[in-house]
């Protein structure tokens, strides 16, 4: 009775994000519904394929192991640099209950390690050969044009800048419709460098998390482009084009060292970004409570984040008494940042069920913050400068865009986990 109920929410948590994007749309007549309707068709079938086939299945379990291997490759250097505080043995007795677990030296240095081999196997030509693949079937199966299937394949891969940066020559021709696709796009997914540190993160949440980070970056690509295309519809020509390697290295270690670099910069920016949201939360939480309590408890930022976003959650189908809890969790990844959510989100996994911390694993995974308009302003807006306002009037609207497709993503995902 209640998974036939939960089930029943999620059908209908489907419906009202459609009939939401619609309403938000700018040309409700423009909208090609059997578009829409193919896009969360083929959205569901990558998931199915991804989830129930035998086949896949074991091939998304053979990359987990291999990121396994890699985060034990990455401690042999962060014990060698950091020492204990890097993960080696620690030189002394510890207290009962505590941990030497440590955030900015243990799992996040493994940003650096995929930036410089992403370098490396762009270098090598692998990269771009797979997202030619990716990009082809893109223009077959949803009929967009050469530059936007390039663009939305690298996204599985890259992130909210470097990915428009294979096509930066096309974006100046791209209509509105395109450009905002690359912006909810870049919101409704994440990047390699990232997606090993949510798994990291998530290791002890979920069974396997970083095939199902993946499988949720691959499978919000069409939702970003269906919920997109609702809400701004196509209304000019395709923008044909093809990929264009911003990259050029002189060789091997030019590409390792380049990755590298770049991910230092990320590494920094993450402990920086992670320290001062954390700072203002705990700060905002201090002035609010010095408002009288609601409901015998402080108030705080999450809940009232909780209490708006609880309906969200409760139609991507999660029990309504877990609902407030998941909504804490869309709400902080939205006004912070996705790592913040998925620190917390790892901090409940006792308090949430197995289906709920499933649904969430895929509704967090995205750049769909505050924080990326900003992003997207700066490295978009620097790419095609003539296009800035544009860029800027579109930034809150991605957003959005960017929440209902990987929302989209966590609903399907949950639906499917009623089928095992």
């Amino acid at each position: 009775m209640v998974d036939n109920l939960l089930v029943f929410q999620a059908c209908l948590g489907i419906v009202v994000f459609l009939i939401f994007s619609l309403f938000l749309s700018e040309n409700r007549r423009k909208v090609d519904y059997k578009f829409a309707i193919l896009g969360l068709v083929i959205q569901a079938f990558l998931a199915f394929l991804i989830t129930k086939i035998t086949v896949v299945q074991n091939a998304f379990l053979w990359l987990s192991e291999g990121i396994n291997k890699l985060k034990c490759a990455t401690c042999e250097g962060t014990k060698f640099v950091f020492g204990y505080l890097g993960g080696g043995d620690v030189p002394f007795l510890m207290k009962e209950g505590a941990s030497p677990f440590i955030f900015a030296f243990q799992p996040l240095p493994m940003v650096m390690v995929v930036s410089a081999i992403s370098m490396l196997l762009f270098h090598w030509k692998i990269l771009p050969l797979i997202v030619h693949g990716f990009s082809w079937a893109l223009r077959k199966s949803l009929n967009i044009g050469g530059a936007l299937g390039v663009c939305a394949a690298a996204k599985v891969f890259l992130g909210q800048t470097e990915a428009p940066l294979l096509i930066r020559p096309y974006l100046a021709k791209f209509t509105r419709s395109e450009l905002f696709t690359v912006m909810t796009a870049g919101m409704a997914t994440t990047s390699a460098s990232i997606m090993i540190l949510y798994g990291q993160i998530l290791e002890n949440t979920i069974a396997h998390p970083i095939s199902h980070i993946l499988t949720a970056s691959i499978i919000s690509i069409p939702a970003a482009i269906t919920i997109s295309r609702i809400m701004i519809p196509q209304t000019g020509e395709d923008t044909s084009g093809e990929l264009v390697l911003p990259y050029h290295f002189s060789g091997a270690m030019d590409a390792v060292s380049q990755g590298a670099s770049d991910g230092m910069k990320l590494f920094l920016n993450i402990i920086a970004m992670l320290i001062v949201t954390l700072a203002l939360v705990a700060l905002m939480n201090y002035i609010l409570g010095n408002f009288p309590a609601f409901d015998h408890e402080p108030i705080t930022l999450q809940r009232i984040l909780g209490i708006v976003m609880a309906p969200v959650t409760w139609l991507m189908g999660i029990p309504w008494e877990e609902a407030k809890t998941a909504g804490n969790l869309l709400g902080t990844k939205t006004i912070l940042n996705e790592v913040v959510a998925f620190i917390d989100l790892a901090n409940l996994k006792a308090t949430l069920s197995p289906h709920t911390n499933l649904i969430m694993t895929y509704a967090l995974c995205g750049f769909a913050n505050l924080s990326s308009i900003g992003i997207q302003i700066g490295g978009l807006g620097t790419m095609v400068p003539e296009r800035r306002a544009e860029i800027i009037s579109l930034g809150f609207r991605a957003l959005i865009a960017g929440t209902i497709a990987s929302c989209l993503s966590g609903t399907l995902m949950g639906l499917l986990f009623w089928m095992n």
